[in-house]
C-alpha cells in the first residue's frame, strides 16, 4: 500500500496472545494515516476487536493476556506509556451505547476529564460540553435536557454521546469496534455521516463486519483472518481489485 508522510500511527510485528503460543492476533504491522478513516474487517474471531483493543491498552485488565510488538502512535510507543496517557490519545467506542447510567449527558461528555483528574472551570467545562456535543449533532437535541441521564436518549443518540465523550478529550486518534450494529438503519447512516466530519479532525479506526459500511465510508480497510493481517489497501482498490484470494474470497461472499 502506498503511505502518505501523515502517519499517526504505526503498528510493528504486534501480536496479542491469550493463551501461551496461541495468538489473536499475529504479527500485524501497518502504517496508518491522520485524517482518514480506516476499516477492519474479516470473519468473527479473526482479531479485528483484539487488535482494537490492544491499541488502547485494554488487554492489560486481563492478566492471561500477552501484547508484544509496537504501537507508535506519534511516536510514542503505547505498550510503554502509562494507560491513562494512552486512553486520552486514543478515545474508545463500543458496540452497545454504553453511557455512564448514573451521569447526566453533561457528567458523560465531561467523564474522560473526571477520570483523569483534570480540573476544569465552569465556563471551560460548558464550551467542552457544548463544542463535543455539536460535533456529534447532539447539541440541538439535548441543549434543554443536559441534566438528564444518558439513558434516556434513543439507542442512536446515546451511541453519538459516546463518541462526544470520546472526542472530548481531543484524542489523536478515535477508535470504534462495531459502533452501528446495534442500531437501526437510520441511526447508522446519522453515524456515517458523523464519522465522515469527524475524520476532518480525527484519525479514526472503526471495526466493522458490514463490507457496504466499509465501502461507503472507509479511506483504507484492513482484511484480518485468523490473526494476521491479509491485505492492507485502498478501500477503492481492495474492493474492485484485492490482490489476495481469500480477501476477494471474503468479499464476494464465496468464503469458508
Amino acid at each position: 500500500m502506498e503511505i502518505k508522510n501523515n502517519i499517526i500511527m504505526s503498528l510493528k510485528d504486534l501480536s496479542v496472545s491469550y493463551t501461551e503460543g496461541i495468538y489473536a492476533v499475529k504479527d500485524v504491522t501497518a502504517d496508518l494515516l491522520d485524517k482518514n478513516i480506516t476499516a477492519i474487517m474479516g470473519p468473527s474471531g479473526c482479531g479485528k476487536s483484539t487488535l482494537l483493543r490492544a491499541i488502547n491498552r485494554m488487554h492489560e485488565l486481563y492478566s492471561n493476556i500477552k501484547v508484544t510488538g509496537e504501537i507508535n502512535l506519534k511516536n510514542n510507543n503505547v505498550l510503554k506509556m502509562n494507560p491513562m496517557s494512552v486512553r486520552k490519545m486514543a478515545g474508545m467506542v463500543f458496540q452497545r451505547p454504553n453511557p455512564f447510567p448514573t451521569m447526566s449527558i453533561a457528567d458523560n461528555v465531561m467523564a474522560g476529564y473526571k477520570l483523569n483528574g483534570i480540573r476544569k472551570s465552569k465556563s471551560e467545562r460548558e464550551e467542552i460540553i457544548k463544542n463535543s456535543l455539536t460535533d456529534v449533532g447532539l447539541w440541538n437535541e439535548v441543549k434543554d435536557s443536559l441534566n438528564k441521564k444518558g439513558s434516556f436518549l434513543s439507542g442512536g443518540q446515546q451511541q453519538r454521546l459516546c463518541i462526544a465523550r470520546a472526542i472530548a478529550l481531543k484524542p489523536e486518534i478515535l477508535l470504534l469496534d462495531e459502533p452501528t450494529s446495534a442500531l437501526d438503519p437510520i441511526a447508522t447512516s446519522k453515524i456515517e455521516d458523523l464519522l465522515l466530519e469527524l475524520k476532518k479532525q480525527f484519525a479514526i479506526i472503526i471495526v466493522t463486519h458490514n463490507m457496504s459500511q466499509a465501502a461507503r465510508i472507509s479511506d483504507s480497510s484492513m482484511f484480518m483472518y485468523l490473526g494476521e493481517l491479509i491485505e492492507y489497501d485502498n478501500t477503492k482498490k481492495m474492493f474492485t481489485n484485492p490482490s489476495n484470494k481469500k480477501t476477494e474470497e471474503y468479499l464476494t461472499g464465496n468464503f469458508g
